[in-house]
C-alpha cells in the first residue's frame, strides 16, 4: 500500500492526515454556499454579512500568518490539536450565541474567533508536509494538499449541503458539519506519526521571539517571499470575494434555484481538486514559475470575466454557466505549484517562507469580501469581476519574479554565453 500511495505522489507517512484533510474541509465548507444568503434571510443587511466574512477573514489570516512559525515552535501535530480544539469550541457558540438568537454581534465576535481553527489546522499539516516530503515529489505533495483541501472546502461541503439542506433545514446542517470537521481532525492527527512533525521545526537553541518574528522579518529580509505572498493573496481572495455576492447574483438575478447554485459551485470546485492535483504533476515537469503566471494567473483572469460575462450574455442557461464555473475552478487550480516554490525560495527558513504563503492564504479569506463590501455598491457586480481579473494579472506579473536561485544562474550563464559567443 505505501508503494501505491508513494507512486500516486504523496508522501506515504502522512497519508491519514490527507484523508482527515478531507474530512475536516467538508465540514468547514458546508456553509460555504448557503451562509451568505441563510443570514440575509434573517435579516442581516448585505453590507453586514459582507462585514460578517471579512472580520471572519482578518483572524483565518492571523491565524495562517503564525501557523508556520507555531510549527516552529511546538511542531505541526501540537498545531494541528489547537486548531481542531478552537474551530469546534467557537463553532458552538456560533449556533447557540449567534445563529439560534439571530444576534448579529454574537455571529461576528463567534463566527470570527472560529476563524482561528481551520488556518491552523490545516496549514499546520501544510507544514508538515513541506517539511517532511521530499523535494522531488514536493510539487505532487502539496497538489494532493489542495485536492483534500478545495475537495472539501467548497466543493462536496456545497454538495453535501445542497442535499441535506432540503431535508433537515439549514441550521440542522450547521450541527453536522461540526460532526465532520470533529471526525476529519481526529483522524487526521490520531493516525499520522510521521516523526518530523511531532517535534519543534526550528532548530535548537534558536530564541523563541526570533522564531516568532521570522514569520515577519523574512517577506523584507528576501522580497521573492513577500512577493510570493502577495501572489497566494491574490490567488482566492476572488473566490472568497464570490461567496460574499454570487449566490445572490445568481439566484436572484440570474434565476437559479438555490440548489442549482450550490451545485454549479460545486462543479466549479469539483474540476478545482481534479486540477490541483493535475496542476501538481505538470508544475513539477513544466516548472512551477510558469505553470503558476500563465496557467493560474492569465488562466484565472480570463475565466473570472467569462463567469460573468456568461450568464450576462446568455441569460440562465445552466450548462453554459457550469462549464464557466469548470473553467474558472481548473485555472485557480494554476497556482497549486506555488506551495512548492515559495519553501524552495528559503530551504532554510521553510517554516517562516510558509507563515508568509499561509499569510497570503490566510489574508485572502477577507480581502476578497473587502473588495466585494467596498466596490460592489459602486460598480455592480461586473465592475467586481473586473478588479479580480486585474489582480489575476498581476499575480501572473509578480510571479515571473520568483526564480529560484539555480534558475538564476541558468539565466546568468546562458547570457555570458551568448556574450562570448557575439
Amino acid at each position: 500500500m505505501s508503494q501505491l500511495i508513494g507512486k500516486l505522489g504523496m508522501y506515504p507517512p502522512l497519508a491519514w492526515g490527507y484523508l482527515g484533510l478531507l474530512l475536516f474541509m467538508i465540514g468547514d465548507g458546508v456553509e460555504s454556499g448557503y451562509l451568505s444568503p441563510y443570514l440575509v434571510q434573517h435579516g442581516i443587511s448585505e453590507p453586514g454579512v459582507a462585514l460578517i466574512f471579512t472580520v471572519y477573514g482578518v483572524t483565518a489570516a492571523i491565524a495562517a500568518w503564525f501557523s508556520g512559525a507555531l510549527c516552529d515552535l511546538w511542531g505541526p501535530k501540537r498545531v494541528m490539536w489547537l486548531g481542531l480544539g478552537i474551530w469546534a469550541v467557537f463553532e458552538v457558540a456560533f449556533l447557540l450565541l449567534g445563529i439560534a438568537r439571530t444576534d448579529y454581534w454574537s455571529i461576528v465576535t463567534t463566527y470570527a474567533l472560529r476563524g482561528f481553527g481551520y488556518p491552523l489546522f490545516s496549514f499546520g499539516f501544510l507544514v508538515w508536509i513541506a517539511a517532511a516530503t521530499p523535494a522531488r515529489q514536493l510539487g505532487t505533495a502539496v497538489g494532493w494538499f489542495w485536492f483534500a483541501f478545495t475537495g472539501g472546502l467548497p466543493t462536496l461541503g456545497s454538495l453535501l449541503a445542497s442535499f441535506t439542506v432540503p431535508v433537515i433545514g439549514s441550521y440542522a446542517t450547521l450541527w453536522l458539519s461540526l460532526g465532520l470537521v470533529l471526525a476529519g481532525g481526529l483522524v487526521a492527527i490520531l493516525g499520522t506519526h510521521e516523526a518530523t512533525g511531532l517535534r519543534p521545526l526550528a532548530s535548537e537553541g534558536v530564541p523563541v521571539i526570533r522564531t516568532l518574528l521570522s514569520s515577519v522579518t523574512i517577506a523584507w529580509k528576501r522580497p521573492k517571499i513577500g512577493v510570493g505572498g502577495i501572489v497566494r493573496m491574490i490567488n482566492t481572495a476572488p473566490q472568497f470575494g464570490f461567496l460574499v455576492f454570487l449566490p445572490l447574483y445568481f439566484t436572484k438575478t440570474v434565476g437559479f434555484e438555490l440548489a442549482e447554485w450550490l451545485r454549479l459551485l460545486s462543479a466549479m470546485f469539483l474540476s478545482n481538486i481534479v486540477w490541483n492535483l493535475l496542476f501538481g504533476f505538470i508544475g513539477d515537469r513544466l516548472g512551477w514559475r510558469r505553470t503558476v503566471a500563465f496557467c493560474g494567473g492569465v488562466g484565472s483572469a480570463i475565466t473570472t470575466l467569462a463567469l460573468y460575462y456568461t450568464p450576462e450574455w446568455f441569460g440562465a442557461h445552466y450548462p453554459l454557466c457550469v462549464l464557466a464555473a469548470v473553467c474558472y475552478g481548473a485555472t485557480l487550480a494554476g497556482y497549486v505549484p506555488l506551495s512548492a516554490l515559495m519553501p524552495s525560495l528559503a530551504p532554510e527558513q521553510r517554516g517562516a517562507a510558509m507563515s508568509i504563503l499561509n499569510l497570503g492564504a490566510g489574508a485572502s479569506v477577507w480581502v476578497g469580501p473587502a473588495i466585494a463590501g467596498l466596490f460592489l455598491p459602486r460598480f455592480g457586480v461586473g465592475g467586481v469581476m473586473w478588479i479580480f481579473a486585474v489582480l489575476y494579472l498581476l499575480s501572473a506579473a509578480l510571479t515571473l519574479l520568483l526564480k529560484l536561485p539555480s534558475e538564476e544562474q541558468a539565466a546568468i550563464t546562458e547570457a555570458a554565453g551568448m556574450q562570448q559567443g557575439g
